[in-house]
């Protein structure tokens, strides 16, 4: 009798842990395939700067994909595109001295305004260098920003004063501008 009872709880508790065990493992696809939809979303998210297969991201072409679901929604309507000014400053200004004849260069991003001074050398054209600066930057920054470029090389250290400068400032404003009057006496480049 005592056998009976073993066998048959045996049995019972076998059949629990089959019928759990499937339980689990159906559980267990829904989370690893919840999982997959999650890498996929984190490796399109335009947010995400690197992979961890690619830290610097340099080799990477850039791609995102989103369905309209995925944008019509509360978060989304709240999203607002930022621009990091220093990065566009610091490509500008390492984009520049790339170039021959540049011994030195700043460059400042404003809201709507981006301000570059250079030291060039003796050998390169007046002209050419607010040339090469000017395109250089309009290249690079979005098209509604004005460009002013000046070849004197005492506004280099008039920018600089700048740089911990916040936008909202009514101080900033007035400065930007007398900056800007310096600059327009330089050539600033062809525009096409």
């Amino acid at each position: 009798m005592i056998k009976k009872w073993i066998f048959l709880f045996s049995l019972l508790t076998a059949v629990i842990l089959a019928g759990c065990g499937g339980t689990d493992n159906a559980a267990d696809d829904e989370r690893q395939q919840a999982e997959e939809r999650d890498q996929i979303v984190e490796e399109l998210d335009p947010e995400q700067e690197t992979t961890p297969s690619n830290p610097s991201g340099d080799d990477k072409l850039g791609y995102v994909r989103y369905t309209k679901e995925q944008i019509d929604n509360e978060g989304e309507n709240e999203h607002s595109v930022t621009i990091d000014r220093t990065s566009l400053a610091n490509m500008i200004t390492r984009i520049i001295l790339r170039n021959d004849g540049f011994a030195e260069a700043a460059t400042l991003v404003a809201d709507d305004k981006t301000l570059i001074a250079y030291d060039k050398e003796d050998e390169l054209d007046s002209d050419q260098a607010a040339d090469i600066a000017n395109k250089t930057a309009v290249s690079i920054l979005p098209g509604y920003f004005d460009v002013y470029v000046s070849d004197d090389e005492t506004l280099i250290q008039d920018i600089q004063s700048l740089h911990n400068s916040n936008i909202q400032d009514n101080e900033y404003d007035n400065t930007i501008d007398q900056i800007i009057d310096r600059m327009q006496q330089s050539p600033q480049g062809t525009e096409e």
